[in-house]
């Protein structure tokens, strides 16, 4: 199985076979089959601008527009932000914790 590489243009959605609630502030992401993410972690969680892009995650907008999007928020250029989304969502992708969507 190759590994998928993020891409600007995709969308994405979280993965079916996980489940992500918020507590205290702080976003959790609990695997539902084995083989899903790392076998020393069962659960994830996500800082705060972790939180942003996943919530932003929602099959409606590429990684272009999410960078673009949260350009404003930061004090960081397009490029910075770009390289971050792209980071995050390869590592979540190599989890399979997201999956890609044909639009």
């Amino acid at each position: 199985m190759t590994n998928q590489n993020a891409r600007l243009d995709g969308v994405y959605i979280p993965s079916d076979d996980i489940v992500a609630r918020e507590i205290e502030g702080e976003l959790i992401i609990v695997p539902l089959v084995s083989g899903i993410g790392d076998m020393e972690d069962e659960l994830y969680t996500m800082n705060e601008t972790g939180k942003i892009i996943w919530d932003k995650l929602n099959g409606k907008q590429s990684l272009k527009e999410i960078v673009r999007r949260l350009s404003p928020k930061y004090e960081s250029t397009e490029s910075e932000i770009e390289k971050d989304v792209i980071g995050l969502v390869n590592e979540l992708l190599k989890r399979k914790l997201i999956t890609e969507i044909a639009l």
